[in-house]
């Protein structure tokens, strides 16, 4: 994964747009890149032109990320961004901006301010501890309720009511909306560079 495939640069390339969206596609293993750490009000994202990370808001309620959270390279959602991965279960923070390799568990549909932005669940792929996770429901019930709670809640206090969890899903569903999305960068994103 490190090593990418193109010659040395004297810029720095944008990640986004020349790694693959999987690392393994057999093992379900993605290419994440690496948004905010677990534990953080603030909210920094991609920009998709550049590759670099700005912080785009600090929360307004007193609720942080219970989770790492990232994008798939190569991928276009339907709110018009690459599309989202909650890394569950890390154990130390990941550096912002970094490129890390998450294998999938599962995804939860998601509507926000009326429309789509699904979230792939994953546990880092060089985490042997996460080695028995196979899928969302091996993360407990609790698990669920947590993540719910956040997502439908993170906004009260700006735009109250407007996120809503749609269901968690198994990860071959997962698959089948990355692939979605990768078709999407495809059509709509890439003609961009034309």
């Amino acid at each position: 994964m490190a090593n990418l495939p193109i010659k040395p640069q004297k810029t720095m390339p944008n990640l986004v747009h020349i790694v693959d969206p999987y690392a393994d596609v057999e093992a379900k293993v993605l290419n994440v890149i690496v948004e905010i750490n677990s534990h953080t009000l603030n909210k920094y994202e991609l920009i998709t032109e550049t590759g670099h990370l700005k912080l785009d808001r600090v929360g307004y309620a007193p609720l942080v990320y219970p989770f790492a959270y990232g994008a798939i390279p190569q991928t276009w959602d339907q709110d018009n961004d690459p599309l989202d991965v909650e890394i569950v279960n890390v154990m130390e923070p990941i550096a912002a901006g970094a490129l890390v390799e998450a294998r999938i568990i599962g995804i939860m549909k998601f509507e926000d301010g009326g429309e789509i932005d699904d979230k792939v669940i994953a546990v880092l792929a060089a985490d042997k501890r996460q080695d028995h996770i196979q899928s969302f429901t091996d993360l407990g019930e609790h698990f669920q309720k947590e993540t719910t709670y956040y997502w439908e809640h993170y906004k009260d206090l700006k735009k109250p009511g407007t996120c809503k969890t749609l269901g968690f899903f198994d990860a071959n569903e997962a698959v089948k909306i990355i692939a979605e999305c990768v078709e999407r960068y495809k059509i709509d994103y890439l003609p961009k560079f034309e």
